[in-house]
Parts: C-alpha cells; structure tokens; sequence
C-alpha cells in the first residue's frame, strides 16, 4: 500500500520526533536515522529555527581555494561543493594568473531593485506621470520604513516607472533602486515595496499584485580581469584555443550554458560556504547573460599583442555579510572569518574572481587536453567510493579505472574484488 506524503501537524513536531515518523515511511535503518541526527557543528536545534519540517542536515563537502590574488591582497577562499576538481581547477588557475600579476576586480554600488507591478489602469501613461513627478514623496515613504538602513548610508536612492505590454495587457511597473549597503537586501526592499505600494494604488487608481525584489540586479554589478602569461598556460597555442573557446561560447548559447556553468561553479561553491543565496546569485548571472538579446558567455578571453591572455567577467552579484544564514549557520561564520572580507562589495568582487578563474581552468582543460583527465581522475574516487571501496582502496582502485580510461560502478567493483582477493592471499 502506498504511503502517503500527508503528515497532519508535521510542522508543529520537534524534529526528534518529525525524524521518528519518517524513518517509519520512508524505511529507514537505524544507522539511517542516526546519521541524520547526527548533525555536527549545525545542531538540530538552529537548523530547526532556520527552515520547515527539520529531520536532520545535509553537509557538503568544504575545501580551500587557494593561490588567489586579487588587487593585492592575498585570499583564502572556502568553497562548499559536492563536484570533483572544482576547487583544485580553481586554485590552479588563480597560480596562473598570479604569474600575471593577479585578479583585479571592481563593483558598482550595492543598489537592488524593488518592483511594484500596477494593473487595471485606465491611462498608464497619465499614472506613470504621476509616478514619476511624486518621486519625493514616495521615495521618503520607502526610506522611512528602514531608518538604520538611512544611518549607514544606504536606503531608497532612486525610483522610475516603465509601462510593458503583456498578455494581459498594459502593465505599469514602478522600481525602487535602493541601497542595501551590506545586506543582500531582499528584506528592506521587500518591506518598502509594501509599504509604497497601497500610495501608489490610490496615486494611478490601479490595483497593484506583485511587490518584490528583483533578482536580476543589474545596478549591482561585479567585475574582474586578468592576464595570463602564455608561458604559465602551456604555449601559445594553448592561448588560441582559449580565445577559440570563448568566441564559441559568446555566439552559441548551448555553448555558453556549459561556459557559464564553469564559472558558476566556483562562485556557487563560495557562496553556498557563506550561507548567502546560491539560487539568487544563479537567476541573476543566467538572465544577464541574455539581457541583450540571445544567451551569451558572462566572460570573455582574447589573445593579447603578445601573446598572452587576457579574460573579463562581469555579472550581478546581490550578496551581503548580514541577514539570512550568514550569521545564523556556524561554519557560514567561519567561512567568512577565512575570507577575511570587509564589505559586501569586497565580497562580490572577489566572487567575481573565482568564477573567472574557475573559467579559466574549465576552458584550458577543454582547449588542451580535455576535461576528462582531470574530472575523471577525482571523480573516479567517489566511483571506487560507490563501489564498497575503503581507506587506501580508494586510491588503488581509482587510478586503476582511470589508467584504463574505463570509470564505472561495474569496473570499480571489479578492481575491488580482485584487489581485495590479492591482499587475502598474501
């Protein structure tokens, strides 16, 4: 009989006993459930406290970026992921580039955007005025729903209004650009999108939906750029099939998904480390990389005129040092006690970094010897893993399936038992 997904109440369980109910359903055996339980530096306690129907935590794997330079400084980077090869590929290319005098980064100020979206107007462009030409006012009334947000400098800085056809017709859509200084900022946005809201239904006489945060921010752009000697990537041939690489992913979008997937992997993995939005900070660079027409790379490289390679990334990067999980999870803590960072626009820019060193790796292992050899060598550990492999068979049995250029489930078992019989013997 077929269990069903309905738990009356579930919510209102402590964990202990949310976890009870679903070892019973989903079958699970006591080391199953005390491995949930088992959660390490996040107690059940505070997960419990930071999202719904709590059973246990899932960790990910957390390593070092290392070699990074960025404008000077030295950085240590912690990256949060479950993919092989992410964080040496990145710590290798932030070597190279450092033979070519490092990163360098800029950002813009940390400006969001708040959309009101207004409907059921009988002349949106005499409501649009009236927007606009009570700006003031509306933009006091956003500013006075966060003063300590006014304290440091940041709040509601600007508003403007644009009218879009739809297939639902003509719609007025109002934006606050406000200032969220180290804060992602999705909360004082949201709050003061609700609060102008109701004056602009009476101001146009429309009825407004949506008012919320948009995760496109286009107003809080993070850049870097470097160059690497052709001597530190191999050859200048090497510089050619880099700049090829990225021609490719500028005019083919299936192309630039993959391209913009190597890049996102470091930035996502140092993200997810600082307990910021990993899935805001993926929305964002995805629909920027087609708000100019077809989907395109967020980062380019071009053979210099000597030679060398020169790359640039620039991309939205909404992320903060205050709100959310960044202070609430424990390892997120430490993660940014190692960054060692000052400012949510430091932070950006050094995310920034690492997706274009992550790049940067990704494409001179397609261009010169092709992204299985280092991939699979690490992935052919979580293969031998898989396979019932343990301590030093890991190793035994991955460089095996990788000498044989034959990584699978099937093959690493194999390895194993015979491996295993030869120790048996001796």
């Amino acid at each position: 009989m077929a269990k069903s997904s309905i738990i009356s109440g579930f919510y209102k369980l402590p964990p202990k006993e949310r976890l009870v109910i679903i070892k019973d359903l989903a079958g699970l055996s006591e080391e199953e459930a005390r491995l949930l339980e088992n959660t390490g530096s996040l107690t059940m306690d505070v997960a419990d406290h930071m999202v719904e129907n709590v059973i246990g935590v899932f960790p990910e794997p957390l390593g070092l970026g290392v070699n990074f330079q960025i404008n000077g400084k030295d950085y240590l980077i912690p990256m949060a992921t479950e993919e092989p090869s992410v964080i040496a590929a990145a710590s290798y290319a932030a070597k190279m580039v450092r033979e070519g005098g490092g990163f360098h980064t800029s950002s813009t100020a940390p400006l969001m955007i708040g959309q009101i979206q207004i409907v059921k107007l009988k002349d949106t462009e005499a409501a649009k005025k009236k927007v606009l030409d009570a700006k003031a006012a509306l933009l006091k009334k956003a500013n006075d729903q966060d003063p300590v947000l006014n304290s440091f400098g940041g709040g509601a800085k600007d508003l403007d209004a644009k009218i879009i056809d739809t297939t639902m017709g003509q719609m007025l859509i109002v934006e606050l650009y406000v200032d969220c200084r180290d804060a992602m900022g999705a909360n004082a946005v949201n709050t003061m999108a609700e609060a102008v809201a109701p004056v602009l239904e009476d101001m146009t006489g429309g009825h407004v939906y949506l008012r919320i945060i948009s995760n496109l921010a286009t107003k809080r752009l993070a850049k870097a750029w470097c160059t690497v000697p052709k001597e530190s990537l191999g050859g200048e041939a090497v510089v050619d099939g880099i700049a090829y690489a990225s021609a490719f992913g500028a005019a083919d979008p299936y192309r630039a998904a993959t391209h913009n997937k190597g890049a996102m992997n470091g930035i996502i993995a140092v993200v997810l480390a600082t307990g910021n939005d990993h899935r805001a900070i993926e929305a964002g660079a995805h629909a920027y990389a087609a708000l100019k027409g077809p989907y395109t790379s967020i980062s380019k490289w071009n053979k210099n005129s000597k030679g060398d390679l020169e790359g640039v990334i620039e991309l939205p990067m909404a992320v903060g040092l205050i709100g959310g999980a960044v202070k609430t999870h424990p390892i997120a803590r430490i993660s940014m006690k190692i960054l060692n960072v000052k400012s949510a626009n430091e932070f950006a820019e050094v995310l920034a970094a690492v997706g274009l060193a992550q790049n940067l790796a990704a494409l001179r292992a397609l261009a010169n010897e092709g992204i299985q050899r280092g991939h699979m060598s690490l992935h052919a550990r979580n293969i031998a893993i898989t396979a019932g492999a343990k301590d030093e068979m890991v190793d035994l049995v991955a460089e095996r399936m990788v000498r044989e250029r034959k990584v699978r489930v099937d093959r690493a078992k194999e390895i194993l038992e015979e491996l295993t019989k030869k120790v048996g013997s001796l």
